[in-house]
């Protein structure tokens, strides 16, 4: 097996469904879905608002997303060195949140120890992420085989041993990260804290520009309009009839105009990057054998 078919294989490399996901700059809005749904983990919430400026400083939410998504790029797009370089550096963010639950939140005692790096903890965000690229890949970009969807999550389950979990905990399938998210919410873990709606104020309303902000309720569009019905209730935001037209025509906009995009508006630098290095082929004298 070559580098490059191992690479491929680790879904690193131009075939694969990861770098076809992750380098669309549109999958962005499928962000906030995802954290509105980790932070409906008590535990998971409790860990971002005692060890993080999300709610401290005004601009934490961007820092946070800015240091999430770079991990994400490198992790997906990165040499060998940045990859790893990006996971210490996400084991090291992981290694000084811990704490323990003030109060009683779904079925989570006051006082349950937490950690980031709880295989369990790390297992609910991969899911949050995973479900929420495919779902707004699928809503705006374009619609994906059943056999890529199952791709992917062997692909981006490949993460384990870089982040320290063990073997076999994250979903190899798409029937098996939806049985998983299933059996999550309906075990009673997840429950949406007045800490969670705070962190959620932040995420739906965050600071913009002036000139930015009447373009914040189609950006809450996905935002909330992608989470199952429960949790948006849950969070109390409304929901009806009209937004979700909105939803579905502004993706109609979006798939139709996204094609006529060139590369550098559509794709993240870090993606043209790696899609060039691949074009070049190995460097001389790189070994090219696995």
């Amino acid at each position: 097996m070559t580098a490059r078919e191992a690479g491929v294989t680790e879904g690193r490399g131009p075939e694969s469904v990861s770098w076809r996901l992750h380098r669309e700059v549109v999958l962005l809005a499928g962000w906030g879905r995802a954290i509105l749904l980790q932070i409906a983990h008590p535990l998971v919430a409790c860990g971002v608002a005692e060890h993080s400026d999300f709610l401290r400083e005004p601009r934490g939410r961007w820092h946070r997303l800015h240091r999430t998504l770079r991990a994400m790029l490198a992790l997906t797009f990165g040499t060998e060195e940045e990859r790893q370089q990006a996971a210490a550096g996400i084991r090291h963010i992981h290694g000084r949140v811990h704490g323990r639950l003030p109060e009683s939140a779904g079925s989570f005692a006051a006082g349950t120890v937490y950690t980031a790096e709880d295989p369990a903890l790390l297992g609910w965000v991969h899911a949050t992420l995973v479900d929420s690229f495919l779902l707004t890949h699928e809503l705006y970009v374009g619609s994906l085989e059943p056999a890529e969807r199952d791709r992917y999550c062997v692909e981006a389950a490949g993460i384990e041993p870089l982040l320290g979990i063990p073997p076999g905990v994250l979903p190899r399938s798409i029937a098996a990260l939806r049985t998983s998210t299933e059996e999550m919410l309906a075990s009673g873990a997840i429950a949406v804290t007045p800490t969670a709606r705070a962190l959620a104020a932040a995420i739906v309303t965050p600071p913009v520009p002036l000139i930015a902000r009447p373009l914040l309720p189609l950006l809450r569009l996905p935002t909330v309009g992608l989470l199952p019905p429960a949790i948006r209730a849950a969070y109390g935001f409304p929901w009806d009839a009209r937004r979700d037209r909105a939803l579905r025509l502004s993706a109609v906009v979006v798939r139709r105009l996204l094609p006529l995009c060139p590369s550098v508006i559509r794709h993240w630098p870090a993606a043209r990057a790696a899609y060039a290095r691949e074009r070049r082929g190995p460097a001389p004298g790189a070994a090219g054998a696995a």
